[in-house]
């Protein structure tokens, strides 16, 4: 598994950085880790600390940043509207799963596992698309 590529979600992020939860897995992980241009950019949204801006760019310029395509992007508006239809999610949920699908939908692109601890929307969201997803 040491060629398989590896995008981590947001959430694996935060809730390393809070809490140091994830040091075991980061050790005994194997794989290219990429960066998902979303993740990055909600990363940044969030920060609010110097180190915590810095902490982004030196995930950017150390690891290749792959970005949705405009198919992902419409692809991702199709899903939400039959997850809507479905499950009459709320615009507020909607709009916090569009992220989350384009990350899923980038990975897609290039065959890479997402490793999150946001279990329930990455579950949802295969169950409209496969990819490769770990659970932290």
């Amino acid at each position: 598994m040491a060629d398989r590529i590896i995008i981590f979600d947001t959430s694996i992020f935060i809730d390393h950085l809070r809490t140091n939860k994830y040091t075991a897995h980061f050790q005994n992980l194997e794989g290219i880790i990429r960066n998902s241009s979303v993740v990055l950019s909600e990363l940044l949204r969030g920060a609010t600390k110097e180190a915590e801006i810095a902490f982004v760019h030196v995930l950017a310029r150390n690891h290749p940043i792959l970005t949705p395509t405009e198919k992902n992007w419409l692809e991702s508006g199709e899903m939400l509207s039959k997850a809507y239809k479905d499950k009459g999610f709320s615009p507020e949920k909607l709009r916090d799963l569009h992220f989350d699908m384009l990350i899923a939908l980038t990975a897609r692109n290039y065959g890479a596992t997402i490793i999150t601890s946001n279990k329930t929307d990455f579950e949802l969201i295969r169950s409209y698309k496969d990819f490769y997803l770990e659970i932290w």
